[in-house]
């Protein structure tokens, strides 16, 4: 994987000024003092208390400023995510930018029948075999919710399809410790035990407070577990603005900070200097539907503020969305939302950017627009990488030799740079004529093709089957916990 590629090089878009995001970041700290949070989660509250903060009513928590601070002076700038063989794979950092799905859609759009219906543990395999073929999707989730799998095992189990079918990094989710500590222990079995899996850390937790200003049991438990193994997670608010939070984009902004915040000072007071990954969705909420608008102009806007702090103000990796809608199929609005998305997500130079495929608010996942949007990622690096301006790119003394009237197809600078242009896989470039002789074919069914070719053809790397037989064994004895 040629990690150059994930460095924006271009002018950053960026929203806030240096006085907005200290504006922002003080309104955090005046709700943690002043409004305070709910905390469900007896450990965490005793940290809290030690360290300083102020506990009313057993739960309701007024966390100090000097706290937060501290946080953010201890959680680390950095964060490097492997492969499953070892390799660094993602730089989280500064304004590189890592493209991968989501998780636990309970439906699927069908590619081939175009139905829609549940999403079964098959589509899972099938889902990280597609990313492990895609050549611009970087990490995988587990796509889908798989209800075939027995409800306290699904986790699990999904894990272990996850890790078996592709090398590339992945983003989690868990039930709860327990079922967290059992996926621990299958990636410390991949890659040679829990020491070497914190050294070099696979996959990133996917955590999350309750909007507004809720902080569960199982959240918070997951949170310092992973802390305490010394694994990156995030803590990543999923907010509806306008109904679990303030509607305007300063208000959902500064809401998240707080929630974000009051998870890193939990994470820190537990291992200081352990990895977190700052981010949340912030998706007003359409007052018709009433459903999160999960690629409106004003989710952009928000993530890239939110992500802008993270990165410029606090300094730390960031996460966000890019490349998903809230259409029901895979089709126009589908591509402008996700398209658009993706573009924004690369320009804002958020860090870990997910839910590649994601319809209908993240209730139904598609591989056709996951394959459509590995096309746009392409697309988007490219311009990302900006104009290289240097005596060779000049080219002063190929003009020389073709002179005036002349062409360049022959001549040896376009024969070796002509192959640093974007070469698409699915958008068109052929005469009509073309076009036509070879079955006039839309992007879709493109698409559609390159999904079934992948699903029928495609062989991910497999594990060693001693690597594969402890993986059943830690399957085995969770299923016997019952």
């Amino acid at each position: 994987m040629d990690l150059n590629v994930r460095r924006f090089n271009s002018t950053p878009l960026e929203y806030l000024n240096e006085e907005q995001m200290r504006d922002i970041h003080s309104a955090a700290l005046d709700i943690l003092e002043d409004c305070g949070t709910i905390i469900h989660h007896e450990k965490s509250l005793e940290l809290l208390h030690r360290a300083g903060a102020y506990v009313q009513d057993e739960k309701r928590v007024f966390v100090p400023s000097g706290l937060v601070e501290k946080a953010i002076r201890s959680a680390p700038s950095r964060v490097t995510i492997y492969d499953r063989n070892g390799r660094p794979s993602m730089f989280l950092e500064g304004r590189n930018v890592y493209y991968g799905t989501g998780s636990d859609c309970p439906n699927l759009l069908d590619s081939f029948t175009g139905e829609r219906r549940e999403f079964l543990s098959g589509d899972v395999e099938n889902a990280v075999r597609l990313v492990d073929a895609l050549p611009n999707i970087d990490f995988t989730m587990s796509n889908g919710l798989a209800p075939d799998f027995a409800s306290e095992l699904q986790y699990q189990y999904k894990y272990a399809i996850m890790i078996r079918n592709t090398t590339k990094p992945q983003v989690i989710t868990a039930a709860d410790k327990t079922s967290l500590n059992d996926i621990i222990d299958i990636a410390a079995a991949v890659v040679g035990g829990r020491e070497e899996l914190s050294r070099k850390p696979i996959f990133v937790l996917y955590d999350e407070p309750t909007s507004p200003l809720v902080h569960i049991n199982e959240a918070l438990e997951k949170l310092m577990f992973m802390s305490e193994n010394n694994l990156p997670t995030n803590y990543s608010p999923g907010i509806m603005a306008g109904g679990t939070s303030p509607v305007t984009m300063a208000g959902a902004i500064a809401q998240a900070n707080a929630e974000i915040l009051t998870g890193l000072v939990i994470h820190q007071l537990k291992n200081s200097g352990a990895p977190f990954i700052f981010g949340a969705g912030m998706s007003p909420m359409d007052m018709q539907s009433m459903q999160p608008t999960y690629s409106s102009p004003e989710a952009m806007i928000t993530q890239a503020g939110l992500c802008q702090i993270g990165r410029c103000l606090y300094n730390f990796p960031t996460w966000g969305f890019g490349g998903c809608s809230a259409s029901k199929l895979a089709d126009e609005q589908a591509v402008n939302e996700a398209a658009t998305y993706i573009m924004m997500s690369g320009w804002m130079g958020t860090n870990l950017v997910h839910d590649l495929g994601y319809l209908e608010f993240g209730l139904t996942y598609s591989f056709d627009l996951l394959v459509l949007c590995d096309e746009f990622i392409g697309q988007v690096r490219r311009m990302m990488e900006g104009i290289r301006v240097d005596k060779e790119n000049l080219a002063v003394d190929s003009i020389k030799r073709v002179g005036p009237g002349g062409h360049f197809l022959s001549d040896d600078h376009t024969l070796d740079h002509f192959r640093e242009n974007w070469q698409p896989d699915l958008t068109d470039r052929k005469t009509y004529e073309d076009w036509k002789d070879q079955g006039a074919k839309s992007m879709g069914q493109l698409a559609k093709e390159k999904i079934r070719k992948i699903i029928e053809t495609h062989q991910p790397e497999p594990l060693p089957p001693e690597v594969d037989a402890k993986i059943d064994k830690i399957l085995e004895i969770a299923a016997g916990r019952k």
